[in-house]
Order: C-alpha cells, then sequence, then structure tokens
C-alpha cells in the first residue's frame, strides 16, 4: 500500500538529491526515510533512484512516479484547503520567490500589509532570478513567483497584477537629459549600462533598443551589474544612461528623480505577475496575495492599456 508519507519522501529526495539532506527536510532520520523509500520501491517492484550516480537522480520509471507523486500531493493538499475554506481559516506557509528587479521596489509596499491582515500565514521569501524561480516552482520548492511575464511556460499559470513604465535613468551631463523628444533610437548606444545575464529586465532592455554590444563602447569600462542601484549609481559617476522600472522611481530623492526621463514617443512596459503550478493547492493563498498586490501599487498602473508590454523571451 503506497502512502503519502512515502509519496512526500521520493519527493523531498528528488529535490535535494541527497537522502541525508532529504531526511533533515522532512524532519527524520535518513535510516527511516531510506528505509521507507526501499519498501515502496520493493512493493512496486521497481527503482526510483539510481543510487550509483552522484548526485544520485532518478530512474526513468522513477521521474514517472515521482512526477505523479507531486500530483497527488498537491491534491491531498487541496482537501485541507477545502476544509479551511469551509471554516474560513486563512493559515498556512507561503513560499515566495520574486526577483531583484522587483524585489527593493514591491516587497515593501505590500508584504507587511498581507502579513497584518493575514498573521496566521507564514510567508517566507526567496529572491532569485527568473530562471531560478522557474526550477524552485518545478521542485515545489517555492509556492509562488513574483516576475515578469509572459514566460510562456507550459507547466505554470500567470496571473498578472500589475503594467510599470520602463523608464530613461540618464546622467545630468548626458545629452538626453535635456532633449524634448526620445526615442527607442536613443537608446541603441554603447553608452548604455545593463544588467548581467540572467536578468528579464536586460532582455527586456536589449529587445527594446535591439542593442547588442559594439566593440568601440563608450562606456569608460565594461561592467555588467547585479542590481538597478549599481546601475544608477555608476550612471551618476561615470556617465551614460540605463533603463529603471517605474516603482525604482517612487523612492528616489528629488535629485535622482531629476535623471529620470520618459520615453515621448512609445510607453514601454513590463507586465508583473504571480506564477504558480498548475498543480498548485493554495489557491485561496494566492488571490488574497493578488488583491494586496493590487491594492499596493497606483490603478494607473494596472491597466495593460496604458502603454506596449515588451517581451523579453
Amino acid at each position: 500500500m503506497i502512502t503519502l508519507t512515502q509519496l512526500e519522501y521520493i519527493v523531498a529526495v528528488d529535490t535535494h538529491r541527497h537522502f541525508g539532506k532529504a531526511a533533515e527536510a522532512c524532519f527524520i532520520t535518513q535510516p527511516t526515510l531510506s528505509m521507507q523509500i526501499k519498501k515502496l520501491e520493493e512493493d512496486m517492484e521497481i527503482i526510483i533512484f539510481d543510487r550509483s550516480k552522484q548526485p544520485l537522480i532518478p530512474t526513468d520509471i522513477g521521474q514517472r512516479v515521482i512526477e505523479q507523486a507531486r500530483v497527488v500531493l498537491k491534491q491531498a493538499e487541496e482537501i485541507n484547503n477545502i476544509v479551511k475554506d469551509h471554516k474560513h481559516q486563512v493559515s498556512g506557509m507561503l513560499r515566495i520567490g520574486i526577483i531583484p528587479t522587483l524585489a527593493p521596489y514591491l516587497l515593501p509596499i505590500f508584504i507587511g500589509e498581507y502579513k497584518k491582515k493575514y498573521p496566521n500565514i507564514f510567508i517566507k521569501v526567496t529572491e532569485a532570478t527568473t530562471d531560478n524561480i522557474i526550477k524552485l516552482l518545478n521542485k515545489d520548492m517555492i509556492d509562488v513567483g513574483v516576475l515578469v511575464t509572459p514566460l510562456k511556460e507550459e507547466k505554470i499559470i500567470e496571473k498578472p497584477v500589475f503594467y510599470e513604465e520602463m523608464l530613461l535613468y540618464a546622467n545630468s551631463s548626458h545629452k538626453l537629459h535635456n532633449q524634448k523628444e526620445i526615442t527607442l533610437q536613443d537608446i541603441a548606444t554603447p553608452e548604455i549600462w545593463l544588467l548581467s545575464d540572467g536578468h528579464c529586465f536586460r532582455d527586456q532592455v536589449i529587445n527594446l533598443c535591439s542593442y547588442l554590444g559594439t566593440t568601440d563602447s563608450q562606456l569608460p569600462f565594461h561592467f555588467e551589474a547585479g542590481s538597478l542601484e549599481t546601475l544608477m549609481n555608476i550612471v551618476d559617476h561615470e556617465g551614460g544612461l540605463t533603463l529603471i522600472p517605474e516603482l525604482a522611481k517612487a523612492t528616489m530623492s528629488k535629485k535622482r528623480a531629476y535623471n529620470v526621463k520618459h520615453f515621448t514617443t512609445i510607453k514601454p512596459l513590463r507586465e508583473v505577475s504571480l506564477v504558480y503550478s498548475r498543480h498548485f493547492a493554495k489557491h485561496k493563498l494566492i488571490n488574497l496575495l493578488w488583491n494586496v498586490m493590487r491594492d499596493a501599487v497606483p490603478k494607473e498602473m494596472q491597466e495593460a492599456e496604458r502603454g506596449t508590454i515588451v517581451e523579453w523571451r
């Protein structure tokens, strides 16, 4: 007889690819976990994990069993959620992944209110790039991601929250600073500073201006930053320009906000969404999170029609 506990154990081993770490995550001893998985394999007359590989990996049949185990565990969790809804209870754990170009500007304006409204929800937030958030979702290591869409991932549901404008941030001595009309062609220049690979905002900037890099860079040195704050500081001291999302302007000083410019021929937007697995069971917690985030941003940012959405994939 297959038990939910056994399914939890094989999913944990698949997630951590290590018996010891999986046992620790399940709060049991390694011998107990190993014994239960061995018993499951014997009962089903299959081998779930190839123990000859380091790190260990599932066998072909093992991978299929693990994928179904994740579905079964989510469905079992949904039963608990149905009962909680019936009793009007809002509780549980919500593990959130958020990208670095959103975290410093979006988290402070909604996460406190969410916790205040729903004190029985335990929240764990992880900052990661989009690709890593997708991996964490697929491995069930987080429940929901806050990132830029569309992703066009078959197994992931996207729930758009708001649409923020992409703005120009230029050094006060740069020619664009006092230019009345700013077009996309103006930022297709070697003077632009970019985030490092792995950041979707970098890819959006490249898609927006078709900038692919040149050998005659006019920047004082080559640098690809890991944060928008670093880019803006470099622009302030070294010159040039970069692009920033709309929420980044909200916390700026007046002096720094003076360097922010809007495009005059187009209003480029990035679509910010909650994303989660199709098998995700905590739909109520997601909807509550969505509502709190919507309330935290200006109403005009909730309209996709205010500009043109820039894809990054």
